[in-house]
């Protein structure tokens, strides 16, 4: 779909039969939505005028128009938009519309104009936000409301539907003349849009079979044949066929078998009825209880049938063991958008993270002018953003995606001024959810993540223990007192950017520590790391260092054992070197083989890394929890990540992985004629005897249907630790490989039988239409 551009003059009829198609194409695609007689939606498709703010200097007046596949925006200085692809974008490229002053472009620069006509369109990955000033407070509600019903009721669409959605628009953009109709040259022109390569024989051959009318061109009836021949997949219809009762129908007793015999699913007939009746498009199916070759795709292409565990999309685990035998979703350097020498800094960033389930978020605080701590990257060129500002965007923003604890980690570069003003601003802003006292009077072990539901915790210096904090003695110390700058932020002097400047200061720094600051921290306080055994007689569990991630790998090749042990009683956190000053990331599997918690990745770098990191919180809910394995948990676990041997961890399975097909591949290539030729790699992370990756062949010039049908096999040893990773590139000989998609998922939350599974761009969110077709088995394995 693009914006109307130029084109020659039409006849008054002309003109009347296109506005007629427009209004009709617009009908099909708001129907599909289920918002066909929708207020918002119909003003929305009419457009208006919203001014676009980009500084206090630049506001521009720019038209806006909902188009008519539903999906798309089109904008413009004037009316009449000519605009080019850049100046669109697609609702599946928005990430969230908040009303009101609720960025920092709005804060900064329409402060005056009244928050109802306020709105901002935030985009997913690294687009900036479009900061928009309506004329009334009617027409941002108009916008704000329509956008966000477009976008909910997209989320709800079946996999089907999407995808008949996109054919659709698909077809629109390949007929140039508006015509309704397709030529042969137009036909052409759509089979490169949704990447197939064809030879001129087989596409005249598809068009001449589809023109039963013999005109030349293809409508109505003739575009839907074309449309069903496109989308017939064999590889269905083979499974369909191996269970149908009729020519038509599987019966509910077949369905049940297949659920059984391929899916592994061990439910009851009622089990199988009730998905017929979920996704049974036809009324005679659903009267018959039995279910069509649609029917059965709807459902392969659903949460029930995805790779995914559907019920592991909910939080399932015991949230109610001590809050260290949990890994925790977490981010480093959250306030970056960018890389660490002179990117920008945000508060974007902090809900960003935290609206992908990071449950601990990092704030670097240093004085500011006029008595306002703020947070930068210090000694160097980044932007500074005030700490009160973060503080309140962690307050709306902490528990939207989940309701368990969300930890503050605070490396604090402030005088002891500032200090109070940072303690005041948390006590303040975030009220009852700051934790200022011990849960139940906990000072023994951590409480659990239930128990911290709704609660901020904050990692920091603590000027003396936990149990003096509680009964406030005389002997209590105050903020004339020194703590050791041997913590985290010392541990920060490996970083390259800072190693002159604390060279000077020498690594047994002292620094003075406010008490109002010290008494805001209760189970997270940093110490500096000296050994597993100096951590074993002399620390108490709430007593938690952060490392680097080199001297953490270091660690957990050397003393595996002993850090699983000491991951059991106490928090770790563990950041990326130094040099990373591009905000790169490095591997957090071999950390969380240690039983490392707090495993701190740069959210704003999209990477392998990430792929994994999102692919290990997709577990449980999403909630940024995820219970360790019980022999991670135990205090005297002999469990050694470096030295597999006998134990309840040695659960030896044989997984196959048949990979059948690909749907709908995105391209990769900005060029219309580019078209991918894709190969999947499924690769296995764990404990170093069960990483391993098998690669497909690679299929030429086909990015809508490719076929592979290739089995891979995989020995594991500790399925409870294994992740497997579905990665989709296009093959290129003389460069480096182009993404695609991917797709990661605990071993244990993996689905058996035939599934989809449902690709991930780069960014992490979901590509609307592409998909693998793959069959997956997971069998006891004798041990050798």
């Amino acid at each position: 779909m693009q914006c109307i551009g130029r084109r020659p003059p039409r006849t008054k009829s002309q003109e009347q039969i296109l506005e007629e198609t427009s209004r009709r194409v617009t009908q099909i695609n708001s129907s599909r939505l289920g918002l066909q007689d929708d207020e918002d939606l119909k003003f929305l498709l009419k457009g208006s005028p919203l001014s676009k703010v980009k500084s206090a200097s630049w506001k521009r007046s720019r038209f806006y128009k909902l188009q008519e596949d539903c999906k798309t925006v089109c904008h413009n200085s004037k009316k009449i938009l000519r605009s080019p692809d850049s100046q669109m974008f697609s609702i599946d490229d928005i990430e969230d519309v908040r009303p009101g002053h609720e960025t920092e472009g709005m804060r900064r620069f329409a402060s005056e104009v009244s928050s109802d006509r306020c709105f901002s369109i935030i985009f997913k990955g690294q687009r900036k936000n479009l900061d928009l000033i309506a004329s009334s407070n009617e027409e941002a509600d108009r916008w704000t409301g329509g956008l966000n019903k477009i976008m909910n009721n997209c989320r709800a669409m079946s996999k089907k539907q999407k995808l008949q959605h996109w054919i659709h628009s698909c077809l629109r953009k390949a007929d140039k003349n508006k015509d309704n109709k397709m030529s042969l040259k137009e036909l052409k022109s759509f089979l490169q849009e949704v990447n197939i390569e064809t030879d001129d024989s087989y596409a005249k051959q598809i068009f001449e079979h589809c023109d039963k009318s013999k005109t030349g061109s293809l409508e109505d009836d003739e575009i839907e044949e074309f449309y069903k021949i496109l989308t017939t997949r064999e590889e269905i219809d083979v499974i369909f066929s191996t269970y149908k009762d009729s020519e038509h129908f599987v019966s509910a007793s077949n369905f049940h078998k297949f659920l059984k015999n391929e899916q592994q699913e061990n439910e009851g007939l009622d089990h199988a009825k009730s998905l017929i009746e979920k996704y049974e498009p036809s009324e005679e199916g659903k009267k018959q209880t039995a279910m069509t070759k649609d029917g059965f795709l709807i459902y392969l292409l659903s949460d029930d049938g995805n790779v995914f565990n559907s019920a592991h999309s909910k939080v399932y685990q015991d949230m109610k063991q001590p809050l260290c035998h949990y890994f925790i979703s977490s981010s480093h350097n959250t306030y970056l958008m960018e890389d660490q020498l002179k990117g920008p800094s945000s508060t974007e960033a902090y809900i960003r993270a935290l609206t992908k389930g990071c449950r601990c978020v990092e704030l670097d605080c240093w004085d500011g002018p006029n008595r306002e701590p703020v947070i930068y990257h210090g000694y160097t060129l980044t932007s500074k953003i005030l700490f009160k500002d973060v503080i309140k965007t962690i307050k709306n923003y902490a528990f939207k995606t989940s309701p368990y604890p969300v930890i503050i980690s605070l490396e604090n570069h402030c005088s002891l001024d500032q200090q109070k003003i940072m303690a005041k601003y948390m006590k303040d802003i975030l009220g009852d959810m700051l934790l200022t006292l011990p849960i139940e009077g906990k000072i023994k072990d951590f409480p659990s993540p239930e128990q911290l539901k709704g609660k901020i915790l904050v990692k920091g210096k603590k000027l003396n223990s936990l149990e003096d904090s509680i009964k406030e003695t005389e002997n209590s110390v105050t903020e004339d007192d020194d703590v050791s700058d041997e913590d985290e932020a010392a541990e920060m002097e490996d970083e390259a950017v800072k190693s002159n400047v604390h060279a000077k200061k020498g690594t047994n720094a002292k620094m003075k520590l406010a008490k109002e600051l010290s008494d805001t921290v209760i189970y997270c306080k940093s110490v500096h790391f000296r050994g597993f055994e100096y951590a074993a007689e002399n620390q108490s569990f709430y007593e938690m260092s952060s490392l680097t991630e080199s001297k953490a790998l270091k660690l957990a090749s050397e003393s595996g054992n002993r850090f699983i042990q000491h991951n059991s009683r106490q928090l770790t956190r563990i950041y990326p070197d130094g040099m990373r000053t591009d905000s790169s990331n490095y591997s957090a599997v071999d950390m969380w083989n240690a039983g490392c918690q707090i495993v701190a990745l740069n959210f704003q770098t999209p990477c392998t890394e990430m792929d994994v990191h999102q692919g290990r919180f997709r577990d449980n809910g999403f909630s940024g929890y995820v219970l360790k394995p019980s022999f991670l948990r135990y205090r005297q676990s002999k469990f050694n990540p470096k030295s597999i041997h006998d134990g309840e961890w040695w659960t030896p399975k044989k997984l196959t992985i048949m990979i059948i097909s690909g749907q709908q591949l995105p391209k990769v290539n900005k060029k219309k004629s580019s078209i991918v030729d894709p190969f999947v790699t499924v690769e296995l992370l764990g404990v170093a005897r069960d990483r391993e990756k098998k690669l497909s062949k690679m299929i030429d010039n086909n990015g809508f249907n490719p076929m592979w049908n290739e089995h891979f096999e995989f020995e594991i040893d500790v399925p409870a630790l294994t992740l497997v990773r579905f990665l989709v590139e296009d093959y290129d000989l003389s460069s480096r490989n182009d993404f695609v998609g991917q797709y990661t998922v605990p071993l244990s939350s993996l689905q058996l039988g035939y599934r989809h599974i449902h690709l991930l761009n780069k960014n992490g969110d979901l590509h609307p239409s592409a998909t693998l077709f793959v069959h997956v088995m997971l069998l006891e394995s004798k041990p050798i």
